[in-house]
């Protein structure tokens, strides 16, 4: 397939199988507007497929770049309510959020970091209702990429601007399954695998996984009536739909209380336009008492303290290091990739649907369940090719999940 093949399938990939347009549903896309061209495809794909409107919320860097730079403190403290109603009220009335994510990882790199960690707070403020929607998938939502030029020559600096952004692209397709010449029926066969592993987990109820490696050695203990998840998701009225493309993990809920030792991260992390690198965290009944990292320190407390819920975790994800990302041997600089290329912890907010009930669960049965809530979820990289990681059974039976980084 030559590049536009391959581009249209894409934009088709992400609105027939990542959000999974219906006849009469609205449809709001969140994209920079370096990604214009593929928007539009996206756009006119969501038409195609029935949508009955398609709103555009352009994003630009330079521009948010500047505000970081020039705008007075005070300012980011505060985020747009009439942006939070507008995501909410289409939430509300069944409508579907498709994110194109094509973020510069150095972006904020000189950027006061108080500024970057006020506005996350506000933001997470703002937006919780409508996350609320996204993390219970009482709405269908999805995220893809789209190469940037800062970001293309960030993985690829070998190379030059052109060379990098082809050969990201050619990289995202690859993950996404495009290359492969029909990615919806390649996304419903990955989903069905997935599914395995995810029945499997299901059906054994461990009580609590053990992660042991060179370096890490964690104890994360799951709640009662957690449940695991993979590949598709549903909303309310039964509509599959994929909120990651790519993605090769299952995923669950540990314990906010019951998580204990030390981790060590395997990738970098970037969050807020910043880097995370080479860090440890250190957990005692579920919550993070210590961490170190050789790059991005501040940053990574001003994640840690962004509210209460940012001192435990949200979910536990089980990727084996012998996967398509993972063997690319290619460091993409964005969770999303990068999350799919090794198991990952998430600090922050629990996903209402990894427990039974939880989609109904009010703030206080919430946390007598040991769900965490908070204004954020951040993943972080933990996999390894040396890490092992053991499951107990509630009448103490041992089971190996992963040796040696994959599925045992």
């Amino acid at each position: 397939m030559d590049f536009s093949t391959k581009l249209q399938k894409f934009a088709e990939l992400a609105i027939q199988v990542g959000v999974n347009i219906k006849p009469g549903e609205d449809l709001m896309i969140n994209a920079d507007i370096v990604s214009a061209p593929f928007v539009r495809l996206a756009v006119e794909e969501a038409y195609k497929c029935g949508a009955k409107n398609v709103y555009v919320d352009w994003a630009d860097e330079a521009t948010a770049l500047i505000k970081y730079l020039h705008a007075p403190m005070e300012s980011f403290d505060e985020f747009p309510k009439w942006t939070a109603d507008a995501r909410t009220s289409i939430a509300k009335n069944g409508g579907a959020f498709l994110s194109i994510i094509s973020s510069n990882p150095d972006l904020l790199k000189e950027v006061d970091p108080i500024k970057v960690s006020n506005f996350q707070k506000a933001s997470g403020k703002a937006l919780k209702e409508w996350r609320s929607f996204t993390g219970a998938d009482k709405c269908k939502w999805s995220i893809v990429a789209v190469p940037s030029p800062e970001w293309a020559k960030k993985v690829f600096p070998e190379l030059s601007e052109e060379d990098a952004i082809s050969k990201l692209w050619d990289k995202i397709f690859d993950c996404s399954r495009v290359s492969d010449g029909d990615p919806v029926a390649a996304w419903k066969e990955h989903n069905a695998t997935l599914k395995e592993k995810m029945n499997f987990l299901n059906k054994m109820n461990f009580k609590k996984l053990t992660y042991t490696s060179s370096k890490t050695n964690l104890t994360v203990e799951l709640p009662e009536g957690h449940v695991w998840l993979s590949g598709a998701s549903q909303d309310p009225k039964g509509n599959d739909f994929n909120p990651n493309i790519p993605t090769e993990e299952v995923f669950g809920m540990p314990h906010k209380y019951k998580v204990n030792g030390t981790v060590f991260s395997t990738k970098p992390l970037v969050y807020g336009g910043n880097i995370i690198n080479n860090f440890s965290i250190t957990f005692k009944d579920g919550k993070i008492i210590d961490w170190t990292a050789e790059e991005g320190y501040e940053t990574l407390s001003n994640l840690i303290g962004t509210d209460d819920g940012s001192h435990y975790l949200g979910e536990v994800a089980l990727v084996p290091y012998d996967s398509p990302i993972s063997n690319s041997n290619i460091v993409f600089y964005t969770t999303l990739f990068d999350e799919n290329a090794s198991c990952h912890l998430a600090i922050g907010s629990a996903y209402a649907t990894n427990i039974v009930g939880g989609e109904n669960m009010s703030d206080e049965d919430k946390e007598k369940h040991g769900v965490n809530d908070s204004m954020t979820h951040v993943d972080f990289m933990v996999g390894s090719e040396d890490l092992d990681i053991v499951g107990v059974t509630g009448d103490g039976e041992t089971v190996q999940i992963f040796k040696a980084g994959n599925w045992a």
